[in-house]
């Protein structure tokens, strides 16, 4: 039944989820949005990360956020590692993209067996002073588990964007999504920018995987649901824009909200897969995506 209760507050909500979404497909635009890599593994990486703060929530009693934040380098790191194999075994072979996505495949697979044999397959949770209090302006409630990591997703796509567009590195990342014949006259090495963007693109699963613990309950498969949402996001806000991800991540999120709010939870799915046809058969460069630009 319609009430206009039931709507601000699916509005609120539809955009706080767009945050969580934003948060989690962030990295992916650096990865897939950039450097073309189909970085299936990218919500696994995200779950990975999400494990790593409940061990340090549950036996010391750190906040999930700052264990995201602290294990930022280590995942910056395992990502410049996993891009090294990556181009040894297929970017520097001319091997087919297929065969890429089906090593990233493999990651998953790894990743969820790891945590499975360590973890079990029960549901997990964070405790935090901050994640069952909510803030009421009328009939509107606004829940911190849901605000914490909006707030933590606009800093993170700023902060991105503003790295992209004003740093050398920022602006050799752009750069080598489009001519990386340019770089090299310019003596600088293609591989090299690809290997610390794809660190940057998996140091973002650590600060993803806390708000994503923060937000629900996790457990070692949970990630796979969430592989249709963050590439539609990122196709949808146009390949390698931190800014389109960002709205595009509020415009899924508020149309899943209205869907389950009015019509069941059971269509949400099918948003995601929805707006990801769309975008490809009407504007295939996305929101923000440059011109000529049809990777997507």
């Amino acid at each position: 039944m319609f009430s206009f209760e039931l709507l601000a507050n699916a509005i609120v909500i539809g955009i706080l989820l767009g945050g969580f979404y934003a948060a989690l497909s962030i990295g992916l635009s650096i990865s897939f949005g950039l450097l073309d890599i189909v970085n299936i593994a990218h919500p696994a990486f995200i779950i990975f990360g999400a494990f790593v703060c409940f061990i340090f929530n549950s036996t010391y009693g750190f906040d999930p956020i700052l264990v995201g934040i602290i294990f930022a380098p280590a995942f910056f790191l395992l990502g410049t590692l996993i891009y090294r194999i990556y181009y040894e075994s297929f970017e520097k072979t001319g091997a087919t993209a297929l065969r890429g996505l089906a090593f990233f495949f493999g990651v998953m697979f790894i990743i969820e067996v790891f945590l499975i044999i360590y973890f079990g397959v029960d549901f997990q949770m964070v405790q935090a002073e901050y994640i069952d209090y909510k803030l009421s302006f009328g009939v509107v409630d606004i829940p911190f588990r849901m605000f914490v990591p909006f707030v933590i997703a606009m800093i993170m796509t700023l902060g991105l964007q503003y790295f992209s567009s004003k740093t050398f590195f920022g602006r050799a990342m752009q750069a080598v999504a489009q001519d990386s014949l340019a770089l090299r006259l310019v003596a600088i090495d293609p591989a090299k920018i690809k290997r610390l963007a794809f660190g940057i693109s998996l140091a973002t699963c650590s600060v993803a995987g806390a708000l994503f613990v923060i937000v629900m309950p996790i457990e070692p498969s949970v990630g796979r649901l969430y592989i249709g949402q963050v590439f539609a996001v990122v196709v949808l806000g146009g390949l390698g824009s931190q800014s389109g991800t960002l709205i595009a991540a509020m415009l899924l999120g508020l149309v899943e909200t209205m869907i389950t709010t009015f019509f069941g939870p059971s269509w949400a799915p099918a948003v995601a897969f929805s707006a990801l046809i769309l975008v490809l058969a009407f504007k295939p460069t996305g929101i923000l995506g440059r011109v000529g630009d049809t990777r997507g």
